[in-house]
């Protein structure tokens, strides 16, 4: 059996048990949390009172951190593309068989009905904070839907799921923190409103990591060469090819990661610890039955953080140098 046709295999394996995980996984759409739950409620005579607060509390806010929530939404915002992109590899197939649908579609598109709550509940709160351009927000927004993304991946269903399974931690890092900074400055609604998005991306990341580890089990060498050809790459986050009103495509990501570091909220050394972190929860140094291009991946895998750590030791915080046109005056 060919590489192709076995990727094929294992995807219908495990596809067969998606049920299961969909229950796992994901949370039934009627009792799960909606963004009308955290907001104020436009009927209510108490509305304006409660969009004040908001304001004032936002007036407040450090200009690198109000960036990167800004940066984040317009992330969780490009949703069509990342779905379009799933739908797409190998394995997964939309189209209906006798009235049922194809497990993974399933997944893509349970996965994608969660998601979309995000950027949802985020653009709103930006709405109703009173300090974004919301036009240049919208503009970056259409750009990055319209310009798609090239994440590395193909159609490779291995490669994909290292991807998602890197990113969800990662945006469960960035929501987190965001979390944890906006508290700090007496912020509770938006620490709130951070959480709970930070808790599904967990959730995410979970059932992703739990698909490798399944995959690790079916086809181990073809999984762990996957891994190395991802991170020889690096993984690139959704939105690297970012830009505002008048630049190109791209332009905007290396000064939206530099206002990332400073604040903390996600880092260079964040970037190293989700590896590790994933390196452990998938068992590499103890996966068996690989042949020999599985056991040269391992081997440059299991050295990767240490390499890593070496070339982030030596860098320097980014200085503040760019002013965004989604944060400008009021009006």
């Amino acid at each position: 059996m060919n590489l192709h046709d076995l990727r094929l295999e294992v995807m219908a394996t495990i596809g067969k048990s998606m049920d299961d995980l969909l229950v796992k996984y994901l949370k039934p759409i009627e009792s799960n949390w909606q963004p009308a739950d955290l907001l104020p409620d436009s009927r209510n005579p108490e509305f304006v009172k409660e969009v004040s607060q908001i304001q004032e509390l936002a007036k407040e806010m450090d200009y690198d951190l109000l960036t990167v929530l800004i940066g984040d939404t317009i992330t969780e915002e490009a949703l069509p593309t990342y779905e379009t992109w799933l739908m797409d590899v190998e394995g997964v197939n939309q189209q209906y068989n006798n009235g049922n649908p194809n497990g993974w579609s399933k997944w893509i598109r349970g996965w994608t009905a969660e998601e979309n709550r995000h950027g949802d509940l985020l653009n709103k709160y930006l709405f109703l904070c009173g300090r974004v351009n919301m036009r240049e927000m919208e503009v970056t927004t259409q750009h990055l839907i319209n310009d798609g993304f090239d994440i590395g991946t193909d159609r490779h269903p291995y490669k994909n799921f290292v991807y998602t399974s890197f990113q969800e931690l990662a945006t469960n890092i960035s929501h987190r923190r965001v979390a944890t900074l906006v508290k700090k400055t007496g912020n509770s609604l938006l620490a709130k409103i951070n959480g709970i998005i930070a808790a599904d991306e967990a959730r995410h990341a979970s059932a992703y990591s739990d698909f490798v580890k399944r995959i690790f089990e079916l086809d181990p060498s073809q999984m762990m060469t996957s891994f190395e050809e991802m991170m020889r790459r690096k993984i690139v986050m959704p939105a690297h090819f970012m830009r505002q009103s008048g630049d190109k495509v791209g332009e905007l990501w290396s000064h939206f990661s530099d206002a990332a570091q400073r604040t903390k909220v996600y880092t260079a050394q964040d970037y190293i610890d989700i590896l590790s972190s994933l390196i452990e929860d998938w068992n590499i140094d103890k996966i068996k039955d690989l042949n020999d291009a599985g056991e040269k991946a391992r081997d440059y895998l299991m050295a990767l953080p240490d390499r890593l750590q070496r070339i982030t030791n030596r860098m320097q915080e980014p200085e503040k140098e760019y002013e965004f046109k989604w944060i400008g005056p009021t009006i």
